[in-house]
């Protein structure tokens, strides 16, 4: 008898601690929870990490939460949206991977904004400093150089709409920049931006660079750059071009990596120029004036970084061929098999709104997996370069794997086609298209070659 009572108390004993361990992980107990939470103690530390680089003045958030007032005023939808897990925006699974700046609520942070809402919303110590994590318009520090661009006008009405920008730039002397980062006004309609410096010779100008240029592109694929916008030499000769020098999708942050890591000298006389800058569609009539962040280091580059891309016009195929037939969700997949050890800053799934899930992962020589990123639902409008807390090692003869589901029903709120028509690849074009309503399938992985110890350097902002 004495047993069986011992065994019955001593399993419930072992579920209360399981239950208490690992369900909630130590973290959502409402006993934990303090007493009365306040904006200041205790809801605020939750926003300025999770939630203010989107939701600050010029942020790539509809609205700002850079104050008390802000957030009483929107109190009850942000207990709703964090309650349901659809705020903050982070589509990486965190049970298979993790990245910097991950931003993902506790149990016990949300529990504690819905303490905090039912009992009326409390401001607490007014004293309490709440400020946004950007500083001019960027998410790394202060630039040293903000580069503008000409401003574009989207009408109420207005579709696709793509435009070459250029913006001239003359220095004291060389220099070397460690991060580059492109901030729209308009965040909600660039649907991407593909970047490129244009470095000139000394003496090459005679004349003082020529004003910044715009122009409105037929098309989203444009070859002659130099002609369009006379980026020639006043000798006559074209510049050296560094090709995606910074690039652009919703969502993107800027990264600066480690020092001698991935930056790069330019001229006294240099360029920036935006290609094919792709405005989606406007509900409202606004204008939109971006600019380029530019970062300087006195410590040149040792190491180079490189990029792989997979899927659509990247080195691999994509088996079956990416056509997705109406009313179908179909899968795909595509395949690399690298040559060198590597070491992996970022990774950058792209996919449109067609897309419904995203997996990618490496399988070593001996069999083993190495996780990259599962994407559970897929969601257009947030699409990171999600960077490694630490540099990930591949080892050469690993296998990149990269799996893509694509929703073409109904179902699905972001189908542009009602009712739905099949959707593929732009062939015309090579398969790439940088219209929404096209489909792609990337993969694209940041990399140096690989140095011992790289497994510790850490990638977290400096």
């Amino acid at each position: 008898m004495i047993k069986k009572v011992m065994l019955k108390y001593g399993i419930a004993i072992f579920l209360w601690i399981f239950i208490r361990t690992n369900c909630c992980g130590n973290d959502c107990s409402v006993d934990s929870l303090p007493d009365q939470p306040t904006f200041a103690n205790d809801i605020a530390p939750i926003l300025q990490k999770n939630c203010l680089p989107c939701h600050r003045e010029q942020g790539a958030a509809p609205f700002s939460l850079a104050s008390y007032a802000a957030v009483k005023k929107r109190a009850k939808t942000i207990a709703k949206v964090t309650q349901k897990r659809i705020m903050p925006p982070w589509p990486a699974d965190p049970t298979y991977s993790h990245f910097v700046g991950e931003k993902v609520l506790t149990d016990r942070d949300i529990a504690i904004i819905q303490k905090w809402v039912k009992q009326g919303a409390v401001e607490g110590d007014q004293k309490y400093v709440y400020r946004p994590n950007a500083i001019d318009r960027s998410n790394i520090r202060k630039p040293d150089l903000v580069i503008p661009f000409d401003s574009v006008v989207m009408h109420e009405g207005d579709l696709d709409r793509f435009f070459i920008s250029l913006s001239n730039v003359s220095l004291p002397k060389k220099r070397f920049i460690s991060a580059l980062e492109f901030v729209p006004t308009e965040p909600g309609l660039v649907h991407h931006a593909n970047g490129h410096l244009l470095l000139y010779k000394e003496g090459s100008k005679r004349m003082p660079l020529r004003p910044r240029r715009k122009m409105e592109a037929r098309s989203e694929m444009n070859s002659d750059l130099g002609s369009l916008l006379e980026m020639q030499a006043d000798d006559g000769s074209l510049p050296m071009r560094i090709h995606s020098a910074f690039n652009y999708l919703p969502g993107v942050q800027g990264i600066e990596y480690p020092n001698g890591i991935g930056a790069f000298e330019v001229t006294k006389d240099f360029a920036a120029v935006m290609n094919d800058v792709h405005y989606g569609p406007a509900d409202k009539t606004v204008l939109d004036r971006s600019v380029l962040n530019v970062f300087f280091t006195d410590i040149a580059p040792s190491r180079i970084l490189s990029e792989l891309m997979l899927g659509t016009n990247g080195v691999s195929k994509i088996v079956p061929p990416l056509v997705v037939p109406a009313n179908k969700v179909t899968k795909h997949t595509t395949r690399f098999t690298i040559a060198e050890d590597i070491s992996v800053l970022t990774i950058n799934p792209h996919l449109h709104m067609l897309g419904k899930s995203f997996l990618a992962f490496a399988v070593k020589p001996n069999g083993d997996t190495i996780p990259l990123i599962r994407i559970l639902r897929w969601n257009f409008n947030w699409q990171y370069f999600y960077t490694y807390k630490t540099m990930l090692r591949i080892p050469a003869g690993s296998e990149i794997v990269a799996i893509a589901e694509f929703d073409n029903t109904s179902n699905n709120p972001w189908n542009p086609n009602r009712p739905p028509k099949q959707v593929s690849e732009r062939w015309d074009s090579g398969g790439a298209s940088m219209r929404a309503s096209d489909e792609m399938f990337q993969f694209i992985i940041t990399y140096t070659l690989y140095k011992k110890g790289d497994e510790f350097v850490s990638l977290e902002k400096k």
